[in-house]
């Protein structure tokens, strides 16, 4: 089976995990920007940073594959909050849905991997992002507050790295790798 793994990163936790992915496969390992045209690849492999809804680079590496490919599609999302969280899955699944054509989708499965973020190396226009977002989530009663908005408080100006490889593995066991 012809495969190659592609990443979309920001600030270098889904280049990490892809890399340690590359390692553990053998497979090729290159960034979405710099990646080939994918109509011969049968299994694509997409590591994204997740975020403002949307996994990074997603939906400009799947304009490189042609319609009619047949390929299967293996995304693996990075992002702060819980991935084993279920409302933080459903929410990732519906946000990968708007980006990855329906004829594509059909054919895709769904991993989440846990990331990190170090705000001092944020860009000036993701740290005015979230601090905006920080400030309306910080108004919502704890009780009503959801994985991913917890995670946003308990993080916020901080560095904090949930990177963890062993979670590579169910991927590569599931997909007989």
């Amino acid at each position: 089976m012809n495969s190659i793994i592609l990443y979309g990163s920001c600030y270098g936790t889904s280049m990490r995990y892809a890399q340690a992915l590359a390692k553990e496969t053998g497979l090729r390992c290159v960034s979405c920007d710099q990646a080939p045209a994918l109509r011969d690849y049968d299994r694509l492999f997409y590591v994204g940073g997740l975020y403002a809804g949307g996994v990074w680079g997603l939906s400009a590496a799947l304009r490189k594959l042609p319609t009619d490919a047949r390929t299967e599609l293996i995304l693996l999302t990075v992002g702060l909050a819980d991935p084993e969280d279920p409302e933080n899955r459903k929410n990732i699944k519906a946000s990968a849905q708007k980006q990855i054509p329906g004829w594509l989708f059909q054919r895709t499965r769904i991993f989440h991997l846990r990331g990190g973020i170090d705000y001092q190396k944020l860009k000036f226009k993701h740290k005015a992002m979230i601090k905006m977002l920080y400030r309306k989530v910080k108004k919502i009663p704890p009780d009503q507050q959801n994985a991913e908005t917890k995670a946003m408080i308990e993080t916020y100006g901080q560095t904090v790295d949930f990177v963890d490889f062993n979670r590579l593995r169910p991927v590569i066991e599931q997909l007989s790798l």
